[in-house]
């Protein structure tokens, strides 16, 4: 197995706003290297460096607008004469408010942004575009014909909309993923989202397409981060009507109903005649995670890992979240193992 992995994440460490508090993000770069030792020390592999990140192919999943947006919003933020740490918009687009976008700064980092979870930095764009080339390269391997690839992203990206941030993501890694593969030659691909959180930039992205399809696995968006997408009648629009699934879980869902769960969403996928996957590895599952609130332990990740590798399909993992960083590198290294032991 290749994993694909960048320095260039270092370059970003945003702050968040957390209950009212403006503090450094619980998303820091300690994370993506937390799992590339891990993976280095369990010898899965060479990590390689990504390819140039194809701004054509970003274009055919985020706006253009945004992606030009995103590039340069620091920039402007430091020449508008702003000295706060990070650039976050103050207002957001209410649900009876109008859909115009700003012409000022201010206005477009609330209308491009869902969350102040978020802040752009100094090299925010810099990480974010590495983050997307790593995803594109790994999923580059698949498409020439490797079994599997691990995409060591940072940020993460299952948050990220077409046309917003927010969720500590920026561009969407997995989106880019399996645009590849299907400009590559499947017919239809999958993306499985594993985090605890619902991926609703993954949803919003493919919505409308019937070529990828998406099941996710995550915390009841009712009680729980990102609260207004992720729930279990949302199934698609247009030409995507049938091709989500969305397999909400209460607070504290412990390893058992979880493997159900990833039961259900494997079955639904079996008959949609999928030619490749996409895996959203998140591992804040993880019991001892900060900020959620499952009950997985470090001795169910390699389960899990076998379980996806009997789908038999070539498959891309990529990074999403998981925050507590002494466990994180064994739980992302658990399912690589366990897949490559079915593989």
């Amino acid at each position: 197995m290749r994993t694909v992995a960048s320095d260039g994440h270092r370059s970003h460490h945003s702050i968040e706003l957390d209950r009212g508090r403006l503090v450094p993000s619980w998303e820091g770069p300690e994370r993506a290297d937390r799992v590339r030792a891990a993976v280095a020390d369990a010898d899965l592999g060479p990590i390689v460096e990504p390819e140039p990140l194809d701004r054509e192919l970003l274009g055919r999943v985020h706006d253009p607008v945004y992606v030009e947006f995103l590039e340069g919003a620091w920039d402007r933020w430091v020449t508008e004469g702003y000295e706060a740490p990070g650039a976050m918009g103050i207002a957001w687009p209410g649900r009876r408010t109008g859909r115009r976008r700003p012409d000022d700064l201010l206005g477009q980092l609330g209308y491009h942004s869902f969350a102040a979870d978020c802040s752009i930095v100094a090299g925010t764009w810099a990480a974010a575009a590495s983050s997307a080339a790593v995803a594109q390269t790994a999923a580059q391997y698949v498409a020439d014909g490797e079994r599997t690839a691990f995409a060591l992203c940072r940020p993460p990206g299952h948050h990220a909309m077409s046309d917003q941030f927010g969720g500590y993501c920026y561009l969407n890694n997995a989106a880019v993923a399996a645009q590849l593969l299907v400009e590559g030659g499947a017919d239809r691909v999958a993306i499985l989202d594993l985090d605890h959180h619902h991926g609703n930039g993954t949803q919003d992205i493919f919505f409308a397409r019937s070529d990828v399809a998406f099941c996710s696995l995550h915390a009841d968006p009712r009680s729980r981060f990102p609260w207004f997408l992720g729930h279990a009648d949302e199934r698609g629009a247009g030409a995507g009507d049938g091709y989500s699934r969305n397999l909400p879980l209460p607070p504290g869902t412990g390893v058992a109903a979880w493997r159900e769960a990833l039961e259900t969403g494997l079955a639904w996928l079996r008959p949609l005649g999928i030619d490749a996957l996409v895996v959203s590895l998140g591992v804040d599952t993880y019991v001892d995670d900060p900020i959620s609130d499952f009950g997985l332990a470090t001795s169910d990740y390699p389960p899990i890992g076998r379980r996806l590798a009997g789908a038999d399909l070539p498959t891309v993992f990529v990074m999403e979240g998981g925050y507590a960083t002494d466990a994180l590198g064994p739980n992302v290294v658990g399912v690589l193992e366990g897949f490559l032991q079915d593989a």
